[in-house]
């Protein structure tokens, strides 16, 4: 099978595989599909210069050769930025230029001054340089995480990469002459390019779907383990990673805190301006508890107005310390509804693994205890759990006492005061 024929079945292959894309790319949500239209615009270009190596010997040749080259050259491009889009890095009109380039190189040097090696060389230039641009994106860790699909995409580029190379230097070193056709014969090496125009579309784009079906279900994962609304983790997350740092620390003897944080008054706020205001609230409380932790921390919200925070390698003094910290940070942070400011409070309890705690619930549960107390002496502050564990006598929190008239007329703000922050009752 020579090269011609192969290069007619690559343009049928590659043209296939561009419609599946397009109708797979439809279904894709919206924050991939300009990367999923670039990958397809690449194939279809590819498939254009296939065509025009298998069909277009009708054509002078200088037209031929510039067409079939443009379309490799601004595929391989396209590819380049479907892999950009993809990891999110700009994209800019400099990328096309390689590509023109080489377009221009190829029609000057086929139709003014022909000259194989000069369109050899430069061709190659490009596509090793392309190719080097897409290994580099893909292997750069701090843009997604590393998956199988993404290494078979960067050792396909690496590949396409060293064969243009290779390839580059054969034919310089060899004895070509002008008239040589790379689009046609039996020369093993023409057939090579033309089974690898073939392959790199076809096998590229399944690797490329593999890549953005893994980023899905990343996505379809941490949206299941964060909560919305904050973008902290949830319960769910937080079960995990107590359980873990339970067992570590248990293990190897360290220290390990819980604290449980609970916004004070919350369904008065909810209440007095509105559920809008509510959901405020809380990104603002959760961004001043997160300001105030370290990086080994763990902060989740675990449901309504409650944050629970994970100390892992900490002793109790030194969780006190960073609890009242983040108390006092939420209460000096300010926060204002519509104009109106509005004094914020928590509660929190601590606790810290104690040798009768069996479990990450137990810790759990003495921490909530030490939180229904720090309620019920007067919110806005922060107690520790007992370590003799006589503070677990009541496990289940009742909600605070029904706000008195005169506490819900103390959300609303004098007017004298000006802006001065709305007082909470504790």
């Amino acid at each position: 099978m020579d090269a011609k024929t192969i290069f007619t079945m690559a343009s049928i292959m590659v043209l296939a595989n561009g419609a599946i894309l397009t109708a797979m790319g439809r279904e894709l949500p919206a924050s991939l599909r300009p990367a999923a239209r670039q990958w397809c615009l690449g194939t279809l270009l590819v498939a254009f210069g296939c065509i025009v190596f298998a069909l277009g010997g009708p054509l002078p040749r200088p037209l031929m050769l510039t067409a079939a080259n443009a379309g490799f050259a601004f595929g391989l491009t396209a590819y380049c930025v479907a892999i950009r889009r993809f990891l999110r890095l700009p994209v800019g009109a400099w990328l096309f230029l390689p590509a023109l380039a080489a377009s221009l190189v190829v029609a000057w040097f086929s139709a003014v001054m022909p000259n194989f090696h000069v369109r050899m060389a430069v061709v190659s230039v490009v596509w090793v340089g392309l190719m080097a641009m897409c290994v580099r994106d893909l292997m750069n860790r701090g843009r997604g995480e590393a998956s199988l699909a993404r290494s078979i995409l960067t050792a396909m580029f690496a590949g396409v990469g060293l064969y243009a190379a290779g390839r580059c230097m054969l034919y310089l070193f060899a004895d070509v002459s002008e008239s040589f056709a790379v689009e046609s014969g039996g020369n093993w090496l023409n057939v090579l390019s033309a089974l690898l125009m073939t392959t790199l579309p076809v096998m590229g784009t399944t690797a490329f779907l593999l890549m953005c079906s893994d980023r899905l279900q990343r996505g379809l994962e941490r949206a299941a383990d964060t909560d919305y609304l904050t973008g902290l983790p949830n319960r769910r997350s937080l079960a995990r990673a107590g359980v873990e740092a339970f067992l570590s620390a248990r293990q190897a003897g360290g220290g390990l805190c819980l604290a449980v944080f609970d916004i004070d008054k919350f369904k008065a706020i909810n209440d007095t301006y509105g559920h809008d205001a509510g959901d405020r609230v809380l990104v603002h409380v959760a961004n001043r508890l997160r300001a105030g932790l370290r990086p080994a921390d763990l902060i989740a919200r675990t449901g309504g107005e409650e944050f629970v925070v994970l100390f892992r390698d900490m002793a109790e003094a030194d969780g006190l310390a960073i609890v009242e910290r983040m108390r006092a940070a939420v209460e000096n942070g300010g926060f204002s509804a519509d104009g109106e400011g509005i004094a914020l409070t928590v509660s929190a309890g601590l606790a810290a693994r104690a040798t009768r705690d069996e479990t990450y619930d137990d810790l759990l549960r003495r921490a909530d205890a030490a939180l229904y107390r720090a309620k019920a002496n007067g919110r806005n502050r922060v107690e520790a759990a007992r370590p003799d564990g006589t503070a677990d006598a009541r496990r289940v929190r009742t909600a605070p006492p029904a706000l008195a008239a005169e506490d819900t007329a103390s959300l609303a703000v004098n007017p004298e005061a000006g802006s001065a922050p709305v007082q909470i009752s504790r």
